[in-house]
This record gives C-alpha cells, sequence and structure tokens, in this order.
C-alpha cells in the first residue's frame, strides 16, 4: 500500500530546498562550545531550549495555510478512508515503524536519520548541531501554534475511535490535529540535514517524507494535515535561512556532521 504526496507539495519542498541553498551564510559562532568535557543538554520541555524566532516576526501557520477540508467534501471523504484502509498495516514492519516515528523529543529524536546518513547520531559528538535541531522545535511551536488552536480540528481516533499503533498520551486527543506537528519539524530536519549532506539527499528527504507519514498509519493525524506539516516544515527552513544565529550555527553543525561522517567511516 502505497501513500504519495501531490505533485504541488513535493514540488514546494524541493523550492524549499533550492532557496536554503541560496541563502546568505555568516562566520560560524557555535550555540555550545566544542570543549575537551562532554557536553550536556536538557532533559526536557522544562529546561528545553528556546527557537530562533521571535514570536512577532515569525511566520503565522494561521496566515498562509488554507482551512483543513470541510466537512463532507470529498478531500475529507478521502482523509477518513484513509485512515480506515492504514488500520489493516498493523503487524507490519511498516507500523512499527510507525509508532517508533511517535519520538520527536530532543536531544534524542534525531538518530531517526541514522539510516540515511550513513552514521549514529550521538549527540555528545555534534552539540551544535543537536542544539540547533532541538530549537527548531521551539520554532515550530511559534509557527503552528495560531493554526492548530484557531483551526481545530479533532484527530481521527477521536472521531472514530480505531486502533492507533501507540497508546496516545492524555493530552493528545484535546490537541488539534491541523497540521500535523511531527510531520513539520521532520521535514524541517529532512530539508536542513540534506543540505549539509547533499550526498545523502535524496535518503534523507525520503526519510523524512515518511516520518511525516507514520503520523497518518498511526491514526493520530490525517492525510491532509499530514501535507500541511510538510509545508509548514517548508516554511520553518525558508524563515530559518533569514536568521543570522541560525546561519552561524548551520556553518559550525555541518562541519560537526562532516567530521562526525568521516569519522565513522573509517
Amino acid at each position: 500500500m502505497t501513500f504519495s504526496l501531490p505533485a504541488r507539495l513535493l514540488a514546494g519542498a524541493a523550492l524549499a530546498l533550492v532557496l536554503a541553498g541560496c541563502a546568505t551564510s555568516t562566520e560560524p559562532t557555535a550555540s555550545i562550545s566544542p570543549a575537551a568535557e562532554t557536553p550536556t543538554f536538557w532533559t526536557g520541555f522544562r529546561d528545553h531550549p528556546h527557537g530562533y524566532l521571535e514570536e512577532g516576526a515569525a511566520p503565522n501557520a494561521a496566515n498562509f495555510l488554507p482551512p483543513p477540508p470541510a466537512p463532507g467534501s470529498l478531500r475529507e471523504q478521502d482523509d477518513i478512508a484513509q485512515y480506515r484502509a492504514t488500520r489493516a498495516l498493523k503487524g507490519t514492519t511498516r507500523w512499527e515503524q510507525a509508532a517508533a516515528d511517535n519520538e520527536i523529543e530532543t536531544p534524542s529524536a534525531p538518530r531517526i536519520f541514522n539510516e540515511a546518513l550513513g552514521i549514529e547520531f550521538v549527540p555528545e559528538q555534534m552539540p551544535t548541531l543537536t542544539r540547533l535541531l532541538g530549537r527548531m522545535l521551539g520554532d515550530l511551536e511559534t509557527i503552528q501554534t495560531p493554526a492548530k488552536r484557531g483551526y481545530f480540528r479533532h484527530r481521527p481516533f477521536v472521531v472514530e475511535p480505531l486502533e492507533t499503533c501507540f497508546t496516545p498520551e492524555p493530552w493528545l486527543g484535546p490537541s488539534g490535529s491541523y497540521p500535523s506537528g511531527h510531520t513539520a519539524l521532520g521535514f524541517a530536519w529532512a530539508l536542513v540535514l540534506a543540505e549539509m549532506a547533499p550526498d545523502r539527499a535524496d535518503q534523507i528527504l525520503a526519510r523524512g517524507i515518511a516520518y511525516g507519514e507514520s503520523r497518518m498509519i498511526c491514526g493520530v493525524h490525517y492525510a491532509s494535515d499530514v501535507e500541511a506539516g510538510r509545508i509548514v516544515g517548508a516554511v520553518i527552513v525558508a524563515a530559518l535561512k533569514a536568521n543570522p544565529e541560525f546561519q552561524a550555527d548551520f556553518e559550525v553543525a555541518a562541519e560537526e556532521l562532516r567530521r562526525v561522517r568521516q569519522a565513522q567511516a573509517r
């Protein structure tokens, strides 16, 4: 069973990646000093680093995303059909992968790209990259929250209780389904990492897309939530490429990744 994106969304994502590559770099300054001792990281959302973007100046998803499919529309019917159809994936390796893809918390979550990058993601070996990816979660919240709250679409398993690939946390049901935040962040990470490792771009982008599709397979988002999430992910990266602090960290993080890839290839 294959679920593919509309060509217009893939084209938009590709444009975002091209635009990212055209941004002007600044002198690199690390967010975390590459000190000799082992760096320490946050342990949860309480001490999680903030994003790069200021709330008043960041893009607002409520202004650029279209509304979710209207009740009874053909698009909503397709969303429901895909939700029901993907329940048949239970017991497959794709179902298990979708459950594992529920992880989004940094500093550990970027290991979802291990195979795509061809390395083992060890935060202590790439502290600036780890912090950069972690701060992007804060930017996601800044950009998507107005749309999440403003449109407030109920999640599939709330509307029609069927089995999900993991037990939903208590907060998940009452939260908005549109757009998919996991999808947005996973795709934004993929765009950033693909620029840092262009020789692995195809594998990285494919993994970022699959990470979002896992939300539909798990039954916690509709297909249109996932597609909207990828738009948000591309917007996050476009906004960050114009941010001097992000650009400086990007240069340091890219060098960290290069060194780790080189060392682990030996």
